[in-house]
């Protein structure tokens, strides 16, 4: 063993030593006293949560269009909420008078924050039908805000305006069913959709606490038949938590980091999910030595020692892959990065101190009714009631069934799960992404249902028009009718000069596309293009001096940027976790096809997602951010298994032929990689019952992700692949050792 290895091994000894009857209670209050302190002086991580929704960096195109939109073109514009207005048999003289009696109301009382109406309560009803939609079926009417009020403080006007909506029209208007006949009225535009994504994240957070807690309690339950160590896991995290979030609530204080109601959610399922793992872990073991040893201080010794070095590079692999994310510049993976490391550091901590603390005090009453007693103990429980006891095997016959599959049929093994896996995989190249946020939100959210009404009965492009904004240079420059011969181009406005810089041009186009389509999307960098050749043709230099504005190239840049950050994290990631094997291991080859299964684990669960997502739940195309965000999370996670497992067959290959190792390694492992797999998916399938498709999407691949890992991947494949490989798969490690090895073995 190496110095390094020999230091782990000493730190770890030491620590199991140190657990006692005086240090127990010491560790706990420790503990307590400080999740009580920093939960005083800081804030909690909730109340820290950003409200910006920019997630592109400074320097992008529509970024900088949009900066110099509010700098040179915005001196009366404000922040619009739009009344989309629609009767599927037609709007009628009532509805139009009724429109302009509530616009009324708006010009007497105007309601907080809001700047300006138009006049359409003193236009005539005509004029109001010609701003209709061609079919007569719907109108769009704006409101502006002021851009200085808060979420909070739009979400109050919007109540004052839904009340004075019921004052005129009635309830229905705003509750009934877009096909029922009559008036109705949903709230859209940048307010509504604000508003919305806010009370969204807001209801998702107290809905997903609790659903994952009861969810973790009800499966450790049934898997270890013990109310008490059901409990015993819960405390550590929540302990862990109690810690984590002041600590993240602080950092965002200082502006260290920037968190968002997203990044918290997922970091509750990570915490949660990983966190109960790490502790099974350890009370698996823990355990199996109270069978061994009567002293329950020894066993929980013998049990740190034993698994703490595996939950130590675990969490310290999770922790390198998931801090990965802080290299992208996209906004969504950077909030990441910083809150899901951290949770997993201080658990991981919390694994190997907390948790042996309590378990020192609970003892053997943590496994009641089930009491893991040593072969003395049970006897002498048989002499006292007169009856002869079960005697618990090390492993189930589940287990020992895998092992042996693995090492007497590998290459069936083999074959079988490259075509299954690889046949999933084979389903990703048909995957479809789309970034857009109403794509996220549910179908029957107020602001998609009113978007979806300008959008079916406004030219496609009205709903959201490109801002072209050129720097003339000082010369005369017209682009209206370049424009307007341009592809896919509908209309074009006629310019504006800018207010402070008269340089400065800014044209709108409506698009007879979709907008937010992938054609409209990959249309963005021709248009662009087009144009700088043009001011080029025009003696104009055209760099730095045209840029596109609007959700369409937000949705452009969003995607550039996102396959940047995508062709950085995935190597960086492998390459952390590579190393991190490689120091672990001691061996190449073993890094190698550790790291192979992990990624067509991945794909295949892609793949397998793509067709739930897409045939199972009707959705057109996945979130675009979850190829990355469930890589980071199964390759890392996926990890923690490997560890574990290859650690266990590692130890017994010492002392054992290698595929006896192989065999009582998967058998001894088996039924708790099998239970903390059960629990990590169980943890991320709960993001499937929030009402937003981006943490629906993720919750269901990752979960499928570690069902495959944990059921196919890490007792059948890999075990397969070691055995195959025979002691190859410890090059260079221990083929050097080969004949001393056979030695002690034959001994």
């Amino acid at each position: 063993m190496t110095r390094k290895g020999e230091f782990l091994k000493n730190l770890l000894a030491n620590w199991g030593k140190s657990i006692g009857p005086k240090t127990r209670w010491l560790t706990i209050i420790l503990w307590v006293l400080l999740v009580g302190v920093v939960s005083v002086v800081w804030p909690q991580v909730n109340s820290q949560e950003t409200k910006s929704n920019q997630l592109l960096p400074e320097d992008t195109m529509s970024v900088e269009a949009s900066k110099i939109a509010d700098e040179q073109f915005s001196e009366d514009a404000g922040v619009p909420l739009l009344l989309a207005w629609y009767a599927n048999d037609g709007l009628s003289e009532e509805d139009y008078k009724q429109i302009q009696e509530l616009y009324g109301k708006l010009e007497d009382q105007p309601l907080d924050h809001q700047k300006t109406i138009p006049p359409f309560a003193n236009m005539p009803p005509q004029a109001l039908k010609e701003a209709a939609s061609d079919d007569g079926k719907a109108l769009t009417t704006p409101v502006i805000f002021k851009e200085s009020a808060s979420t909070e403080e739009l979400q109050q006007s919007l109540d004052d305006l839904q009340k004075r909506v019921e004052s005129v029209i009635g309830d229905s208007v705003l509750e009934s069913d877009l096909k029922e006949n009559g008036l109705h009225l949903r709230l859209t535009g940048p307010v509504g959709i604000q508003t919305d994504a806010t009370s969204l994240f807001s209801s998702a957070d107290v809905t997903l606490l609790i659903a994952t807690v009861l969810l973790v309690l009800i499966l450790l339950i049934i898997l270890y038949r013990s109310p008490i160590l059901a409990i015993v896991p819960l405390v550590a995290v929540g302990v862990a938590y109690g810690l984590i979030s002041p600590l993240l609530g602080f950092m965002a204080k200082q502006n260290w980091i920037e968190v968002d109601a997203q990044a918290i959610s997922i970091m509750t399922v990570l915490l949660f999910g990983a966190g109960t793992d790490y502790c099974l872990f350890l009370i698996s073991r823990y355990r199996e030595e109270l069978r061994l040893e009567s002293n329950k201080y020894t066993a929980l010794h013998k049990a740190v020692t034993g698994t703490g070095g595996a939950i130590m590079i675990s969490a310290l692999t999770t922790v390198t892959g998931l801090l990965t994310l802080a290299l992208a510049y996209y906004g969504s993976y950077d909030r990441f990065a910083v809150p899901f490391s951290l949770s997993i550091f201080i658990m991981g901590i919390a694994a190997l101190t907390l948790l042996p603390a309590i378990l020192a005090i609970l003892g053997r009453f943590a496994f009641i009714p089930f009491i893991p007693r040593t072969e003395e103990m049970i006897q002498k429980v048989e002499q006292k009631k007169g009856k002869k006891l079960r005697r618990p095997q090390a492993t189930g016959p589940f287990g020992r069934a895998l092992g042996r599959w693995s090492t007497e049929k590998p290459w069936l093994i083999i074959i079988s799960c490259v075509i299954v896996l690889g046949g999933l995989a084979a389903f990703v190249p048909q995957a479809k992404y789309t970034y857009g946020l109403l794509d996220s939100f549910p179908e029957d959210m107020p602001s998609r249902e009113g978007f979806e009404v300008i959008a079916e009965h406004y030219p496609p492009g009205e709903i959201a028009p490109i801002q072209v904004i050129v720097d003339s240079q000082g010369k005369e420059v017209s682009l209206k009718e370049e424009l307007e011969e341009m592809k896919w181009v509908e209309t074009v406005s006629e310019p504006a000069t800018g207010s402070k810089n008269k340089n400065y041009q800014q044209y709108e186009i409506t698009l007879s596309i979709d907008p937010y389509s992938n054609k409209a999307i990959e249309y963005i960098p021709k248009l662009k293009n087009n144009i700088e050749e043009y001011m080029q043709g025009e003696g104009l230099a055209a760099d730095e001096t045209v840029w596109l504005g609007g959700e369409t190239a937000t949705l452009s840049d969003t995607e550039e940027v996102t396959s940047r950050d995508q062709s950085i994290i995935i190597p960086a990631v492998l390459i952390i976790i590579a190393l991190l094997l490689l120091v672990y291991l001691r061996s190449i080859v073993a890094m190698v096809y550790l790291l192979a299964t992990v990624l067509l684990s991945y794909l295949a669960a892609l793949g397998l997602g793509w067709i739930i997502i897409h045939y199972g739940l009707g959705a057109t195309a996945m979130q675009g951010l979850i190829p990355v965000y469930s890589f980071v999370f199964l390759v890392a996670l996926g990890e923690d298994y490997n560890i574990f497992m290859a650690s266990s067959i590692w130890k017994k290959s010492k002392h054992k032929p290698l595929k006896q190792a192989i065999s009582e390694g998967v058998s001894e492992t088996s039924s708790v990689i099998g239970s903390a797999g059960l629990i990590l998916a169980g943890t991320f399938s709960v993001l499937a019952i929030l009402p937003l498709q981006v943490l629906v999407h993720f919750g269901t691949v990752t979960a499928i992700g570690v069902l495959l890992d944990t059921f196919v991947v890490r007792p059948l494949l890999v075990p397969a692949l070691t055995t195959v490989l025979g002691r190859y798969a410890f090059w260079p490690g221990k083929l050097w050792k080969k004949k001393e090895h056979e030695k002690e073995v034959s001994s």
